[in-house]
């Protein structure tokens, strides 16, 4: 597959449309609480202005579901995006139209622009419901580059529609090809034993790469609310815990399917369960095979499970972490994120963390800088090992054919 670097475009006097992914954390009062996501692409817009170019940024941020809303504004982002590069960034109040279309062409060499909200319009989520959208933000730029790993899994207007207004004269940014570089290499041929983590709410979310992994890892560690779906398919009483009741046979095959293939898969054997998911909640630990009572849920790996999983991980050469192992906004049952978190980064294996809860948890640790890659992308991270590729990997290698 052959895909165009950013540093094979032409710089110099060009307007850069550039897809990143800003979509970042912040707290009620608006402020970015975890920047990985956009410190990541700094070097690739340095790159662009020290060439001679100016960069117009476009990016989603949370789930406005189509129209405006004052708390998905990017406002913040652009901000706190001028105090990181040092520069003044201008602001569209909105990714088309007029105005987007002014600022653009009034961009001189060394300038940024940052336009608002992709989501505000359901065309960049649903690009058939107005094929115009990708055009016009095409028209607001000269060449093409996507640094957004995190959306190439979505098959959106700014991702792939967009790629074919720019036949020849659409790449890859510096950060999307590291992604691609690290996943494809160190996971084609990791070294082993290669141990795969995942944890996350929901068994849904991540059916198909758990089937995947099957064939790819020596052991499968599981944890978070996924893990209950697995007791349910096991006979084991979960109380009000969260399960998908139509996924337990799903469940149940990955289970026989892992026991067939030899690959060993460690689900925790004792929980911390609460009478509320809250952080006044009574809580208590409670071994795995003694159940759950009714009117109390699981919200963490119990110590137990954390003194097993660091044990088994210790002889890893390649650890590949997705998703929590509990409730990780609440500190009273993050501490089972936080204990494989710090485990992980004291082994010698190629550590691999991508989901943003995983990432604040490695930060909260304090441990981040011992980590061999931290991905940008969550599910991106998933579906790419699952399928060797992405929508917008892809749009990408078909560029030239216009």
């Amino acid at each position: 597959m052959h895909i165009l670097s950013m540093a094979d475009l032409p710089i110099k006097g060009k307007r850069i449309l550039m897809r990143v992914d800003f979509n970042v954390p912040v707290d009620d009062r608006g402020n970015v609480t975890d920047d990985t996501r956009i410190t990541a692409v700094i070097p690739s817009i340095k790159y662009i202005l020290e060439k001679g170019g100016c960069v117009i940024l476009m990016s989603h941020f949370g789930r406005p579901k189509g129209s405006f809303s004052k708390e998905f504004s990017l406002v913040p982002v652009a901000e706190y995006l001028e105090k990181l590069i040092g520069i003044k960034i201008k602001f569209a109040s909105d990714c088309i139209g007029s105005e987007a279309k002014r600022l653009a062409e009034a961009l001189r060499p060394g300038e940024v622009l940052l336009l608002e909200n992709l989501r505000f319009h359901q065309a960049e989520e649903h690009p058939d419901k107005d094929p115009e959208f990708a055009k016009q933000l095409a028209g607001l730029g000269d060449c093409y580059i996507n640094e957004a790993f995190g959306a190439c899994h979505r098959t959106h207007a700014s991702v792939v529609d967009i790629v074919r207004y720019f036949p020849g004269a659409a790449a890859a940014g510096f950060l999307l090809q590291k992604e691609i570089r690290f996943l494809s290499e160190t996971l084609t041929d990791p070294k082993r034993p290669f141990y795969a983590i995942i944890g996350g709410a929901k068994i849904s979310s991540k059916l198909g790469v758990l089937k995947a992994l099957l064939g790819k890892v020596d052991a499968l560690f599981i944890g978070g609310g996924m893990a209950y779906t697995f007791y349910r398919a096991e006979g084991i009483e979960i109380g009000d815990s969260l399960f998908e009741k139509d996924l337990i046979p799903e469940a149940a095959e990955i289970l026989q399917t892992a026991k067939s293939k030899g690959v060993p898969l460690f689900l925790p054997i004792d929980n911390v369960i609460a009478d509320k998911i809250s952080p006044e909640a009574s809580i208590r630990t409670v071994p795995v095979a003694a159940g759950i009572p009714k009117g109390e849920s699981g919200a963490d790996i119990g110590p137990e499970t954390i003194e097993l999983f660091t044990e088994k991980l210790q002889n890893a050469k390649t650890i590949l972490w997705n998703g929590p192992l509990g409730v990780f906004e609440i500190e009273a049952f993050s501490k089972g994120t936080k204990a494989i978190a710090e485990a992980i980064t004291k082994t010698p294996a190629v550590t691999i963390v991508g989901g943003g809860d995983s990432i604040a948890a490695i930060r909260a640790t304090g441990y981040a800088d011992k980590i061999t890659h931290i991905s940008t992308g969550g599910g991106a991270t998933l579906e790419y090992l699952e399928y060797g590729t992405l929508p917008g990997i892809d749009a990408l290698a078909n560029s030239d054919r216009g």
